[in-house]
């Protein structure tokens, strides 16, 4: 899909539009949790998507080869993804979808503070201040030691922390292997991931457990009737449109510009939570993620001063 580049309004309605199918998704991953194991949803989300890749290699003229020398890295690459986003999924099954988003905001102080040791950048004092800001919205946010603590919460952080090293190591690949070839990969390893799980949960008993997210990962498989059938492949459409969005918004104009939007998904989630859930973030929530999301925005905003007063 060949746009032009450097064009803020079309950027902004991509970044904006991706945001929204994504919380879409999430939403629908949440509503499944209560009768669906997670890896069936995670295999249906890849099901979904499968055609939206495939218009996407064919638009780009290439045929349907994924082929690249760099397989190595995208496949790591795919499995750290992969992790993060199953850690993900099993967070908003025991938690509201508001919190779990809140709590991944920290991913771009995870990125800040890789940037030194996986990339060999000088992470400058504001992003160090950024990240303590950050991490004490966090403490806002989940309150360890007290009663009403939810071990969950610790996914949606790792979940961050593996998105952030996805990214870290997505980017430089980018650079060198088709961003579509990338998505295919992962969304072959979800796949492949989603399988190994369902396999090892369906033909060895764990015995039962209690936490909503150990139940949403080992629950057995069940054969959804239409309606359900439909929501578990729209929500790989989903999927699949929003990563073309998201790809295509960072490629109509600079990462500072468009980063900051996708803390709309807060929104969203919000919103979601609200209407289909009946969940509202309490005031800790509100204030650990103010906290949070002002950390990021400033981070951003000053990386982009700095980067415009070194050119």
């Amino acid at each position: 899909m060949r746009l032009h580049s450097d064009n803020r309004a079309l950027a902004t309605l991509c970044i904006l539009g991706g945001i929204g199918l994504a919380s879409a998704q999430d939403a629908v991953v949440k509503y499944m949790s209560s009768g669906y194991p997670a890896y069936e949803t995670l295999l249906f989300r890849c099901i979904g998507s499968v055609p939206v890749i495939f218009w996407v290699l064919w638009r780009e003229g290439n045929g349907f080869s994924i082929a690249t020398p760099l397989w190595p890295r995208v496949l790591l690459r795919g499995l750290i993804l992969a992790a993060a986003y199953l850690c993900f999924v099993l967070a908003i099954a025991a938690m509201p979808i508001a919190n779990a988003v809140a709590i991944y905001f920290t991913m771009p102080f995870f990125v800040a503070g890789l940037a030194g040791p996986l990339l060999g950048e000088r992470v400058r004092l504001h992003r160090w201040m950024a990240i303590i800001a950050g991490f004490i919205g966090v403490l806002i946010m989940v309150r360890p030691g007290v009663g009403v603590f939810e071990p969950a919460a610790i996914l949606a952080l790792f979940s961050a922390l593996g998105y952030a090293v996805g990214q870290m190591i997505g980017r430089p690949l980018s650079q060198k292997v088709t961003p579509i070839i990338i998505a295919a990969w992962q969304n072959i390893v979800y796949a492949a991931l989603g399988l190994a799980i369902g396999i090892l949960f369906n033909v060895f008993d764990f015995g039962d457990f209690s936490h909503p997210s150990l139940v949403f990962l080992s629950r057995p498989f069940v054969w959804p009737p239409a309606f359900d059938l439909a929501l578990l492949l729209g929500h790989g459409v989903l999927a699949g449109l929003a990563m073309l969005l998201f790809i295509n918004a960072y490629r109509l104009a600079e990462t500072n510009f468009v980063a900051p939007f996708e803390y709309s998904s807060m929104i969203w989630a919000v919103g979601y939570g609200l209407l289909l859930f009946g969940d509202f973030p309490d005031v800790f929530t509100w204030v650990g993620a103010a906290i949070v999301i002002a950390a990021g925005i400033l981070m951003i905003l000053r990386d982009r001063q700095l980067d415009r007063s070194t050119r």
